[in-house]
């Protein structure tokens, strides 16, 4: 089966000054989350093929403010509140793919990236 080599599909706030690939679409898990690296840091990105809005695709940093341990990326995907949310496999608490904000503690607060797929391309934005 191949993959359509025309479909653009950008996250909520795909807004970049300059879009770099990070890696192909065949890197992409459904529905779990896979990490790469980017400057440095290690990007969660989360591939959600069948969702109610379509297609979307998060990047979101894989490090656990809590724990310092960077495990986002096997975190579960869920849903609460009417937020899409990863659950850190560690301490439970939920952050928002959207914004990176957590429900549980507001000042815990992950980084997230604007991400796009580009044909086979995931592409980030860097400001």
């Amino acid at each position: 089966m191949s993959q359509p080599t025309a479909v653009r599909v950008e996250s909520p706030s795909a807004r970049a000054a300059h879009w770099r690939p990070l890696c192909s679409r065949r890197d992409l898990v459904a529905n779990s989350g896979v990490v790469a690296w980017l400057d440095g840091e290690q990007v969660a990105l989360f591939h959600l093929p069948d969702s109610e809005t379509g297609e979307q695709v998060f990047a979101i940093a894989n490090k656990d403010p809590k724990s310092g341990a960077n495990v986002i990326g096997r975190g579960l995907l869920g849903q609460l509140k009417g937020d899409l949310v990863i659950a850190s496999p560690l301490y439970k608490q939920h952050f928002r793919l959207a914004d990176g904000g957590c429900l549980e503690y507001p000042e815990q607060r992950l980084k997230v990236w604007p991400v796009r797929l580009n044909g086979d391309a995931v592409e980030v934005g860097i400001e």
